[in-house]
Formats: structure tokens, sequence, C-alpha cells
């Protein structure tokens, strides 16, 4: 994959009104722009100190696009690449539409910064035909790839940490609990404005009700989004962290929630359960701030600060 050049970007479609059809050719536009130079007076500049490429990982059954961002090596010598670096495991925003490369901001800096290696799963969208299942496998299946081939990958095997952002979040929450189901030891999980409640309750919160359509028209997203994600027939509560039986014995978790968002009490509560279940969290607000805050530098003040934060916790959780 590669990034592209549009022109512009394409008007965002009536979401309770949308066809299938529609949805797939506005996903296609969106995306593209997205992935493009155009976008970064909004999406932001990647980090110079870090290299970035598209890469394929080879998972039962598909070839799964991944983005990879490391540490640039200095003066450009390939061969000082650096090794045994800590993984950071990326799952971008957006459930039906969206890309690894609107994340370049954030994932770039924390490649350069940290210094890691950051692995930004380009997950099966959900669809009519791809249910919330196949993105929730996309970002496991990525993270146990690159722990089968650690010396291919130049990563420590025992500092890993999974970080998503909104439909994102709701991913890497999954993750983390299946990652201590089969006793694998994360070292630290970053949730931000993430989704956690994909049943009938998903929209019955109060930030829900107080932005469901200002300052976005958050409401018709959560409503397709639960339409596609969770099909009839499909056990929604398996697939909302918010539900899980035992959220015991997870990684330490930083939880950030910009308050001007309709899944705001997502997160809220998300904190809370776990810090009932005894797994250490920081839950972080950043008042004004609206959803998707931290993939918009160019428009959103708080990204900086709310990167920043990100960055620390990671660093002192994967420090050797």
């Amino acid at each position: 994959m590669s990034q592209v050049t549009v022109a512009a970007r394409p008007p965002e479609p009536d979401f309770e009104a949308i066809t299938d059809e529609e949805l797939i050719v506005y996903r296609e536009a969106e995306n593209g722009w997205r992935a493009s130079g155009a976008a970064r007076a909004i999406l932001g500049e990647p980090d110079p100190g870090a290299a970035i490429e598209w890469r394929e990982v080879a998972l039962p059954g598909r070839d799964l696009p991944v983005r990879v961002y490391r540490p640039a090596p200095a003066d450009g010598d390939e061969a000082a690449a650096q090794t045994d670096l800590p993984l950071v495991v990326h799952v971008h925003g957006g459930g039906f539409v969206g890309t690894a490369a609107q994340c370049d901001w954030t994932s770039s800096r924390l490649a350069a910064r940290l210094p890691a290696l950051v692995v930004s799963v380009e997950h099966r969208l959900v669809a009519p035909d791809s249910p919330l299942a196949n993105a929730a496998d996309d970002g496991w299946d990525a993270l146990q790839h690159v722990l089968r081939h650690v010396e291919q990958w130049g990563v420590d095997p025992a500092r890993i940490a999974v970080f998503g952002e909104s439909f994102g979040g709701l991913i890497s929450a999954l993750t983390a609990v299946r990652a201590r189901d089969a006793g694998l030891e994360l070292r630290a999980q970053v949730l931000v404005n993430p989704v956690v409640d994909v049943t009938d309750t998903m929209d019955g919160y109060p930030s829900v009700a107080e932005y469901a359509y200002s300052p976005t028209r958050a409401m018709p997203l959560l409503r397709l989004l639960r339409r596609l994600a969770v099909p009839p027939g499909t056990e929604s509560r398996a697939f909302s962290p918010l539900y899980a039986d035992d959220l015991s014995g997870l990684a330490p978790a930083l939880v950030v929630v910009p308050t001007q968002d309709a899944v705001a009490d997502h997160g809220r509560r998300y904190a809370e359960r776990l810090r009932e279940a005894g797994t250490p969290v920081r839950l972080s607000e950043y008042p004004g701030a609206r959803h998707a805050f931290l993939t918009l530098p160019g428009v959103e003040p708080q990204a900086e600060a709310a990167q920043a934060e990100i960055i620390a916790f990671l660093g002192a959780a994967l420090a050797k």
C-alpha cells in the first residue's frame, strides 16, 4: 500500500440513510484522502525521526497490511537500525471507515521518541460481510505474528503494549483481555476515546445524550457502527469489554477521555470497572476536546498534551 494524492475530501454522507454500496464508495474516497499529503494540515506531519513503511503479514486465511514505524537510522545507515525495541501494537480509530495512515502523527512520534517499533494494524473494516469479530481477530493475530518472529521485527517480547483510539480502543481492550487469557504479559494498554460497549446499551449514556448531534453527528455513526459490527445472532456482550466477566490481572491502563464526546462515558465507566477489578488504571480527561482529537492535531490544541502524556506513560511502562 502507498499514499495517494487526492484533490479534495469527499463530503460526509447522511449516515442515517446511507446504503451499503454508498458506504463502500465513501470509504474508499475518504481513506484515500486521509492517506494523502492533502490531509496533513489536519492530521499532522509525521515525525522525521521515524521511518515509515507498509508491510503485509501472513495470517491464517489472509494477508493483513500493517503500517510500521521505527526509529530512523542515524544518517540513513540501515545497518545501524535499532533492534530489541519495545513493541507497541496500535489500532486506528474508525470502524467502517479509517486507515492506519491517519495516525502517522502519533505513531511516528511514539517510534521516534520512546523509541519503539510501532505496528499499526490496517484491520478489516466492519461491513455487511465483515463483522466486528474480524477486526478483533486482526488486532490479536497481528500481535501474535510479530511475537512469533521477534528477531525479524527487532522487538523485545518482554516489552509490549497495545494502543487504540475509538473503535481501535475497543480492539485494543479486547486484545488486552485475550493476552491475559493466553498468558501473555503486556506492559500497558492505552485507550483513547474508546468505544467499549456494542450492546443495545451502547447509546444509553449521559454523554451520548449530551453530544449526540454536537459538536459532531455522533448518534448516526454509533447506530451504523452497531448495525454493522454486531449483526443479528451475534453475542454483543462478548465484544463489549465493559461487560467482561473478569477485568482483573490486565495490563495497567491509561484511559484518555475528551469531554465533548458522545462516548466519553464509555471510557469513564471502563476505567471504573478496571479499578474495581484491581487493574491499575489512570483516567485522564481533556476538557473541551472532541472525539478523535488525538488524530486531529491541526485543529485540536489539546492533541499535543495528550500525546505527551501517552509517550510518558508508555515510556515508563516499557522501560527495561
